[in-house]
Order: C-alpha cells, then structure tokens, then sequence
C-alpha cells in the first residue's frame, strides 16, 4: 500500500534586498494553502548569485517573516550550499545531448540578433537565441574548453523536446480550489541558458532540483513566473522528477501599474514596521486577516 506524500510548499526568497509586500503576500498565500491542505511550509534561500545576495539581508528575511507571524520546518536549504546537486543535475544533461555549450558574450549575442531585428523572442521579451555555437564542432568545443574558456550550458531545445517525447502539461488551480489542465510550450523559450557562465547553475535548474529533492508538491508563486514553468516541466520530465501542482498568484502592483519589486525599490516590510504598522494590521491589508 503506497501513501500520498505531505503536502509541501516552499517561500524561497533571495537574499539580494529586504522583502517588500509582494513578497509578503506570496509568504502568506504559501502559509494558506500548506494550511488548507493539512500540510507544511519550507523556506529556502535562494542565493546562487554570490555576488549580489548578503548575509545580512539573509538574517532579515527571517526577523521579517517571523515578525509576520509565519513558521517554518528546519532545516532551510540554502542553494549556494548545494552547487554539487545541480551540476550532477546539469552533467546527466550534457552527457545525453541535451545542453551544449555556448562561448558567446552578451555583445555576441546582441550583435548576431541585431542582424535579424526581426528575431522571434521569448516570454520574457528577450530575442531568442541565434545559435551561434549550436552548430559548433566537438574538437573545436573540446580546444576551447580544454583552453580555459568559460561557456553557459544551453538547452538544445529540439533534442529536449524529442527526448522527453511526450505532452507536456501541469495542473494549475486558482484560489477557489478549481483546477484547469495546461499545456507547457517549453518551445518559446528557445535555446535557454541552463547553466550560466558566471554561476555554476541557473535559477531553471536550481529551482527544478530543489524542488524534487524536498519533495514540493504544491508551487505557489507568482503570475510572473507563469511561463517559467513550460521550461520547468521539460525539465523534470527530463531528469525524471513527479510534477508539483502549480497556483500562480496575482502579483501586486505600485500606482503606476508596476509589480513591486526590490529594482524598482518598493517598501520594504521592515520600513513598514518602522512606522508602526503591525503583523496583524499589515495581514489585514493583504486579505490574509
């Protein structure tokens, strides 16, 4: 007799800004629905960008969430500690035909793209990958990567697609408990970079690999990330990982019709606090009263 798995969820915020109210609401939507399903709630930090997240943002991703009343189960995954997990993830990739290499700067790039203006482009509205290096010889990748030149692992999109060699799709529900079937159209995604230059990793492959190995079986985040999960569910049906469910949320916005976000330098919950406003007050504001 086999027994369905603890519902787990997971806020994974990056250490890169103090939290804001967008990520307050993700926070607390995450804690209603590992409520509502009987389950439990993870934290991670999300920190493979070494160069911009800081400890001491870190430390207040936990003073601030724990001021808003929410918990958590122990121990928190941080990704900078598990690098070695997403490169066997990347290695089993790369050893089936499935990543290349690509040596091309971003001026490359932009160069190879500005040639063709009229170059489809993917959900982000970034033009989509020219190919440059797609086509490149085994000698001439095995001399430069013999040769000490650094190159971001791309997906050959067309071989992932055959490989995975079946439709691929994810359940979505929304706030109300309905659920619809979506197709992914990994596709529109082009060749993307799964492992980065800079970054022994990428944010797809991370996240793709967190989650199976805490055994997330409910997503909860937000409608800007939507479209990620087409690319997130090629890859786990590559790696041979179960799919979560998926609940993509509304995201909240500044006057001017702008998602918050710490770029556009949106007020953080600390300052909030500063100014008196309580937990409970700012549940309230959010409909989480």
């Amino acid at each position: 007799m086999t027994t369905s798995p603890l519902p787990t969820l997971r806020f994974a915020p990056s250490p890169n800004g103090y939290l804001h109210l967008g990520h307050a609401y993700c926070a607390l939507q995450n804690e209603r629905v590992a409520a509502k399903l009987g389950g439990q709630l993870l934290l991670r930090i999300e920190n493979i960008d070494l160069d911009r997240c800081r400890r001491d943002y870190e430390a207040a991703i936990f003073e601030d969430l724990a001021w808003l009343g929410l918990s958590w189960q122990e121990p928190v995954r941080r990704q900078s500690e598990h690098f070695s997990d997403y490169a066997c993830a990347l290695e089993d990739l790369t050893g089936r035909g499935l990543l290349f290499p690509c040596f091309c700067s971003r001026a490359d790039i932009a160069r190879a793209v500005n040639a063709a203006s009229d170059r489809p482009r993917d959900p982000d509205g970034t033009p989509l990958y020219p190919g440059t290096c797609k086509t490149m010889g085994a000698d001439e990748r095995a001399q430069r990567l013999a040769s000490g030149q650094h190159a971001a692992l791309r997906i050959n999109m067309d071989e992932a697609l055959a490989a995975a060699g079946m439709r691929l799709g994810w359940c979505e529900y929304g706030e109300e408990d309905e659920s619809r079937d979506v197709t992914a159209e990994p596709a529109l995604w082009g060749d993307a970079v799964i492992g980065r230059r800079d970054i022994p990793t990428s944010y797809h492959i991370a996240v793709v690999v967190d989650d199976h190995i805490q055994g997330v079986t409910d997503v909860v985040r937000g409608q800007d990330l939507f479209n990620a999960t087409s690319l997130h569910r090629l890859l786990q049906a590559l790696l041979g990982y179960d799919a979560p469910r998926y609940h993509h949320h509304k995201l909240l916005r500044d006057k001017g019709g702008e998602k918050l976000s710490k770029s556009t330098r949106a007020k953080a919950m600390r300052s909030l606090r500063n100014e008196g406003v309580s937990a409970n007050e700012l549940r309230r504001r959010l409909g989480f009263a």
